[in-house]
């Protein structure tokens, strides 16, 4: 009897630690399972999808620039992703695709129960407004911060973003060359992937205040820029997405087989296996 097949789809995926984080949570769950990961490049997402689902498959992740093509692909939304207009997890129920989104939930317990940080009445800059910018801040404002402010290179993507949050009274948007006029942030969350080059960003650096947390949602090498950034102005406060990736990918698993899998030995062996941010 063959496998359950499960994969995660984007482009690039190479580097993806989820083969490997579900991987150790099906063998702590005792759950046999094959993961893989799928290069949506060469075919677009909705054909490495429909080919992914003829060879059996039944779960998907979705990473970047896919989350806003697998809302579109998926038949039904929980209220979570239909608020979103991402998805990040896919699941094959009666004979359609079911699409979630974990990585606001992800987000918010590594920053709140790995860093300690109380999100409660903050004031929080989301950089960018893509599909891991969409992922996220519904699960923001619902942790009862004071504002969130959305920046963005093109105007149109920003409010658009802000316009599907539904919530005038906290979350507002801007331009990048807006934002030294706007204050400092307690929180300020990169959701743009890294330059080519590997550049550092010329972000204002005012958005940091003397006590301002700095988090870059992608993780390893890629989140390298965006720290080299913050501490270069003085945050003392840094950290990558590993956190948000491992929480994430846990609910993404209990949707699939009904367990929540410990995420925090998952978390330490990766954290210690590599050069990865902290």
């Amino acid at each position: 009897m063959a496998l359950p097949h499960y994969a995660v789809l984007g482009a690039p995926v190479a580097h993806s630690l989820s083969p490997r984080i579900h991987a150790e949570f099906a063998r702590q769950c005792g759950i046999d399972m094959l993961y893989v990961a799928i290069d949506t490049a060469a075919d677009g997402f909705e054909a490495t999808l429909e080919r992914f689902r003829l060879a059996g498959g039944v779960g998907a992740n979705v990473t970047a620039p896919d989350k806003i093509a697998a809302a579109s692909a998926a038949q039904t939304l929980s209220p979570r992703a239909r608020r979103a207009g991402a998805v990040n997890t896919l699941a094959w129920r009666d004979n359609h695709w079911y699409g979630d989104i974990t990585d606001g939930s992800g987000l918010v317990r590594d920053l709140r129960d790995r860093r300690d940080f109380n999100l409660s009445r903050t004031r929080v800059l989301l950089i960018g407004a893509g599909g891991a910018a969409r992922a996220v801040a519904p699960a923001l404002l619902d942790a009862d911060i004071a504002q969130l402010v959305v920046a963005n290179r093109t105007r149109a993507n920003a409010w658009d973003l802000v316009d599907a949050l539904h919530d005038s009274d906290r979350a507002m948007a801007c331009t990048l060359e807006e934002l030294p006029g706007i204050g400092s942030f307690d929180l300020v969350l990169n959701a743009v992937p890294p330059d080519e080059d590997d550049a550092i960003p010329d972000y204002p650096p005012a958005v940091l205040g003397a006590d301002s947390t700095a988090v870059d949602l992608n993780y390893g090498p890629r989140a390298l820029p965006f720290i080299a950034w913050a501490k270069s102005h003085g945050c003392t406060r840094t950290g990558d997405g590993l956190g948000m990736l491992v929480e994430q990918a846990a609910d993404s698993f209990e949707l699939w087989h009904g367990v929540r899998p410990q995420t925090e030995a998952v978390y330490a062996q990766l954290r210690m296996g590599g050069a990865l941010a902290g």
